[in-house]
């Protein structure tokens, strides 16, 4: 029997974070999957909850959770309620995050078998899974899943010098139609840590295993951005998927039963590289 539990611990800045850990009751030591949602996403989008009971179903205990500053609410799990800690949400927050939840896991919670943690990191979530990697030795293995290959390129670069002129700009989200804000505190977080906050430095010093996926239709995070990965870590295994988007052909919501084609071929080839 697939069962869930529900957590709630607190992330930067005292901020809550929402965690689920989907598992088998019969697999008890389990190895631990965390997943690293990515920038407008939270924990149960779309199909989410579908991929983590495919990997309790395949003998992994799955965790995903929210990030602090991700927008949305212990009330409001599923909206961008909270667009002013989604405006103040920075790369360092997240990487603070992210320790919290890995702390977590291989803390006194149990969760964790005692040879660590698998890490996945979904686009924004990716680059922060690649840092976090090359820090923290807990970590044994990593996917990335159409992951950034640097910050900066979340945006138009044209759009800083007026973000730094009024200290705010706005993305929209063409899902909800919101406008979501982003303090230039972002921009100062990257112009303070150039040397942390570089995804491809710490890319070329990261010893553990790690399996590089991307889809060649993804439009939001062009393929170059695995290719570059690709290139700073030679170790690293490269996957491209034919026809993917950036989602893997996931929406949300997500009204389906089974997972799209490109998914579950994503989760094949991460429950192997596990399993190796």
């Amino acid at each position: 029997m697939i069962k869930k539990q529900n957590f709630n611990i607190p992330g930067a800045k005292g901020r809550g974070m929402l965690m689920d850990l989907t598992y088998k009751t019969s697999a008890t030591n389990a190895p631990l999957v965390i997943f690293a949602h990515g920038f407008k996403g939270f924990k149960d989008w779309g199909t989410h909850n579908l991929v983590a009971n495919h990997f309790a179903e395949h003998g992994f205990r799955f965790l995903k959770f929210n990030f602090s500053h991700n927008g949305t609410t212990a009330d409001q799990p599923n909206d961008f309620a909270d667009l002013i800690a989604f405006a103040d949400n920075t790369f360092s927050i997240e990487l603070e995050d992210l320790k919290a939840v890995v702390d977590f896991a291989c803390g006194g919670s149990g969760i964790a078998a005692a040879n660590g943690v698998y890490l996945i990191g979904h686009s924004m979530g990716g680059g922060i899974s690649i840092i976090k990697t090359a820090e923290d030795p807990r970590i044994k293995k990593l996917v990335t899943m159409a992951s950034i290959s640097g910050f900066s390129d979340l945006w138009p670069k044209n759009i800083e010098e007026q973000w730094r002129l009024t200290g705010i700009t706005y993305m929209l989200n063409k899902r909800t139609g919101q406008q979501m804000p982003l303090k230039v505190g972002l921009l100062d977080d990257l112009a303070k840590n150039p040397a942390r906050l570089d995804i491809l430095a710490h890319a070329a010093k990261i010893k553990q295993p790690w399996l590089i996926v991307h889809g060649d239709a993804d439009t939001s995070v062009p393929l170059s951005h695995a290719e570059e990965l690709s290139k700073a870590q030679a170790h690293a295994g490269y996957s491209v998927i034919t026809g993917a988007d950036h989602v893997f052909g996931a929406t949300h919501p997500y009204m389906e039963q089974t997972l799209p084609a490109h998914l579950l071929e994503f989760c094949r080839q991460t429950i192997a590289f596990f399993n190796k």
